[in-house]
């Protein structure tokens, strides 16, 4: 019998979903390059850089629980819409806080509120995305949703560097505007059915996620793996320190920089969305992650523009493997009603790791140097891979992600 399941390109929800992520990628890539670069030259100290990562990070670790379960009790669409305004009110205070050039502790507590609202959008995002695609089709629209998140993060950065060089803090208008779009999207997206949850405050329902993900040992090894992998091998934070003290390309270099990551992500997240049901997908999540310390490895002891730049689109080639297989994992081998409370948990590994890792660069780089501290960071993270493999014998055992069944 003829499927009868509207094709992804049809489907108007997940096409809007798809654009408003993109747009608040576009923004958030956009306003860490713009912020990255205008802290360095106003301290000129690696450890700031390691701090903007740190102030983001601090909020999404400490209100995780609450942003799942405002995922599973609240209207998705309302959320993200939200955060959206959010980020549009923090991106126009860090507008004048660096026209002003006000004190850099100042853009730190706002770059905390815009954490905030990364931490309830990251969360919402993933938990609303099952609602709008069937399920055979899941895997897909990961590889699409990703791709064009992926997309979002490679034109952002290259466009912010390029607008910080002609226009100076003007960077910031195109970036409102991005927020904008953002918001409007998600307030377009239908309403979510979503299955019965207790709507009880006991500490049981509050930790669900941690206890299912605990259970789910597929779902814990994705998420644990993608944690540690992002902590030790943050590097995008100290992408300035390389444009302007190591391979001196300047804001244009830092904006192409920034962006091959997306490049390599865009191509294997197209390549990977034309495949019906790929199979090996557990193997092939352990040895994406070892080239994605590799590449780290390769970027920090180069001195070459060009070899920097394809360290850089290999490391996000092999992030977008990695992405797809543990965000189909997570996200198929888990019920709908505790979508919002796991994904709050993967949260953590997915977004806001980003910011620690970013943080541990920054510190290790004021200790040891910006050098042996990313060589460092892409040994770690080869090594613990390894280890994970060992460990998780469970997602070395996975085939094809569509069959991986949740526990109800």
């Amino acid at each position: 019998m003829e499927s009868t399941v509207q094709p992804l390109i049809r489907n108007w929800n997940f096409l809007l979903f798809v654009g408003g992520r993109s747009a608040n990628t576009l923004a958030i890539h956009g306003l860490t390059v713009a912020i990255g670069w205008h802290v360095y030259k106003l301290t000129s100290d690696p450890l700031d850089l390691g701090l903007i990562g740190l102030a983001q990070f601090a909020p999404a670790f400490l209100l995780f629980l609450l942003a799942g379960i405002a995922a599973d009790r609240l209207e998705r669409r309302s959320i993200l819409a939200t955060c959206a305004a959010l980020h549009f009110l923090v991106t126009g205070a860090l507008f004048w806080a660096v026209i002003q050039t006000l004190s850099v502790n100042l853009i730190f507590a706002l770059l905390a509120l815009h954490g905030t609202a990364r931490a309830f959008y990251h969360t919402a995002s993933q938990a609303v995305l099952p609602n709008l695609v069937a399920k055979e089709q899941f895997p897909n629209a990961i590889a699409w949703a990703s791709s064009a998140n992926k997309a979002g993060q490679l034109i952002g950065p290259a466009a912010a560097g390029g607008l910080i060089a002609w226009i100076g803090d003007g960077v910031y208008w195109p970036i409102l505007l991005m927020f904008v779009l953002a918001g409007l999207a998600a307030a377009f997206l239908p309403r979510a059915p979503r299955q019965s949850v207790s709507r009880g405050n006991n500490l049981a329902e509050i930790l669900g996620g941690f206890v299912y993900v605990w259970r789910e040992k597929i779902v814990l090894g994705a998420i644990t793996i993608d944690l540690l992998a992002v902590m030790l091998g943050g590097v995008m934070g100290l992408l300035p320190i390389y444009a302007a003290d190591i391979l001196h390309v300047g804001p244009d270099g830092l904006g192409m920089m920034r962006a091959m990551p997306g490049v390599g992500s865009l191509v294997i997240g197209i390549f990977l969305a034309q495949l019906a049901a790929p199979r090996h997908m557990g193997p092939l999540m352990f040895i994406s992650l070892f080239a994605f310390g590799l590449s780290i490895a390769v970027f920090s002891l180069s001195t070459a523009f060009w070899l920097s730049l394809t360290a850089l689109a290999v490391y996000g080639g092999a992030d977008m493997i990695s992405v797809y297989v543990r965000q189909t994992l997570t996200q198929i081998a888990t019920p709908d009603y505790m979508r919002g409370r796991v994904s709050a948990v993967n949260s953590i590994s997915i977004n806001a790791s980003n910011e620690l890792g970013d943080f541990r660069a920054g510190v290790s780089a004021a200790a040891v140097g910006t050098i042996p501290a990313v060589l460092a960071g892409g040994i770690a993270v080869c090594g613990i891979t390894i280890l994970w493999a060992y460990l998780f014998p469970e997602i070395r055992r996975v085939d094809r992600l569509r069959d991986v069944k949740p526990k109800l």
